[in-house]
């Protein structure tokens, strides 16, 4: 009431919650809740409806202009509130789009169009959340009604023509799965064929992956070069071969005395991740390491990144990990870069066996029987076991349901129990839910990934749920540091190191992304 007699229209529920808890419990505002409130409050005299909503809507776009979507997200529900349109919807589904809140934009996409059904972006909005949740059946048919609704436009009928190659292509897929499975790419390369010319400068790769190789390849790396073809496919067949061996959840051991390092999402970020190796150390045998999903997409030196951890896999088996995150699929890595790149930079064949190996990585890992670490969250159902998800089949494509869906998909939030996920998948989950199935699974604390923090982490519910974010300036946009845990064997208390981005060649993130998820 007392936030209502200051501000004449709403704002977001969450910043509600947050400006009450400040009147109650004497908590500081946010820095967004005092810019919010500023912003508004230059409006508080205008008392056409429609005109102040206008006028919250260009602040809006202002903040949408200079990427910071947050406070976009804000003020176009407060515009909302004051005078919704179709515009108004639309523009804060974008806004949901670029932060991957996939569930809110296609909820806003509906809402456009449910005032005005002629608004052709209202369209793009549900194609592009259902292309990015995998629904391309759902996806396709808001395409073919962008195209009627605009015969002449180009891209119209392009993203029409692609999504429908996609649905034609699943549906063959299914309809020869069963007499036929697909075969491996493996089956249909043969290194030998694949001459290494004497014009190439690069490391060469003999009959095991040696340090030496490691560190010529890193270093021909941050050269934008790129290593020969044939060790590429080399260091994918070894990889493919060693992941298919692994179990879903992976336990890990570290003795008493030894250091572990638990890094978050690097997307692509390459220079950034030889960065936390300058600054931590490069991985060996008494500096391990787990990489904790989305090691590529957005950023454009995904390749290079894949390959110098996989390279780090093969040399450091026992003492490198790697989590699968929501970016090592097929959908996201079509939407947000991955593909393009790795075409652009090796073939549509190479892009058929990431997918394909992707399918193997360990979905999680659990340090000393006390550290539960993966990339999303925990789980929508009551009395998820660690016994159930070492039972969770992971070799597919992620679904949109279950155990492997909310490990790669969901977040905490600061309310007690759960709720459906921005995302469109995965849940939300609160701090009793996080505190019970630490207690029933005897885990100290899970470590997760999957969202920008400011200084890189963040301490959830108690210290019972803590993610880190290891790509500083997240898309050269973001301001933020990553950050990366190191713990001890006996002392798995974590302890934060937050870092500041390094300059890198002048390619801009989603270089590579496919014109396909172009948002209009």
């Amino acid at each position: 009431l007392l936030l209502r007699s200051r501000l004449p229209f709403a704002v977001e529920p969450c910043l509600m919650l947050q400006a009450v808890s400040s009147l109650i419990f004497g908590n500081e505002p946010s820095k967004m809740d005092i810019e919010v409130e500023k912003v508004l409050e230059a409006f508080i005299d205008v008392q056409d409806d429609i005109e102040r909503s206008n006028k919250i809507k260009d602040k809006a776009n202002d903040y949408f202009k200079k990427q910071d979507y947050d406070m976009a997200i804000e003020l176009y529900t407060a515009a909302v509130d004051a005078a919704p349109s179709a515009v108004l919807y639309g523009n804060r589904s974008m806004a949901y789009l670029k932060k991957e809140l996939y569930g809110s934009a296609l909820n806003d996409a509906d809402s456009a169009l449910a005032i005005d059904n002629n608004y052709i972006k209202g369209y793009y909005r549900r194609a592009t959340a259902n292309m990015a949740l995998g629904r391309f059946k759902k996806a396709l048919k808001d395409y073919e009604i962008a195209k009627k609704h605009a015969p002449n436009d180009k891209d119209a009928l392009a993203k029409f023509n692609e999504c429908s190659k996609i649905v034609k292509r699943i549906n063959f897929e299914k309809a020869i799965a069963g007499e036929d499975m697909k075969k491996s790419v493996v089956l249909s390369l043969n290194l030998n064929d694949m001459e290494v010319e004497s014009s190439y400068e690069g490391p060469h790769l003999g009959e095991t992956i040696t340090r030496e190789f490691v560190d010529k390849m890193i270093v021909h790396f941050k050269a934008q070069k790129k290593i020969h073809k044939k060790y590429a496919f080399k260091i994918l067949i070894e990889i493919r071969k060693w992941f298919m061996a692994q179990p879903t959840l992976v336990d890990i051991t570290v003795p008493d005395g030894n250091k572990f390092t638990i890094c978050g999402d690097v997307h692509g970020q390459f220079y950034d991740l030889c960065n936390i190796f300058d600054l931590n150390g490069a991985p060996s045998e008494t500096n391990p390491y787990l990489f904790n999903g989305d090691f590529v997409d957005r950023g454009s030196f995904s390749v290079e990144t894949i390959f110098t951890m996989f390279a780090y896999k093969l040399l450091l088996p026992n003492h490198f990990f790697m989590s699968r995150g929501n970016h090592e699929s097929d959908v996201m890595n079509k939407m947000y870069g991955f593909e393009g790149e790795v075409k652009n930079k090796y073939s549509a064949q190479m892009c058929e066996l990431f997918t394909e190996l992707f399918n193997y990585l360990p979905l999680c890992h659990l340090i000393n029987q006390k550290v539960f670490v993966c990339h999303g969250g925990l789980f929508k159902q009551e009395g998820v076991t660690l016994d159930d998800i070492r039972k969770t089949d992971r070799v597919r494509q992620p679904p949109d349901e279950g155990i492997m869906c909310d490990l790669l998909w969901s977040d905490p939030y600061s309310i007690n129990g759960r709720s459906p996920s921005k995302r469109g998948v995965g849940c939300q989950f609160g701090p009793d839910v996080s505190e019970t199935w630490c207690k029933e699974n005897g885990v100290d604390y899970v470590v997760r990934s999957h969202e920008v923090k400011v200084e890189g982490w963040e301490e959830h519910h108690n210290g019972r749920v803590y993610t880190v974010f290891s790509a500083p300036n997240y898309c050269d946009q973001m301001g933020n540091k990553g950050a990366f845990i190191t713990i001890k064997g006996d002392n798995l208390t974590p302890r934060f190191t937050s870092f500041s981005e390094v300059s890198h060649p002048t390619v801009p993130p989603m270089a590579y992304a496919s014109s396909l998820f172009g948002f209009m």
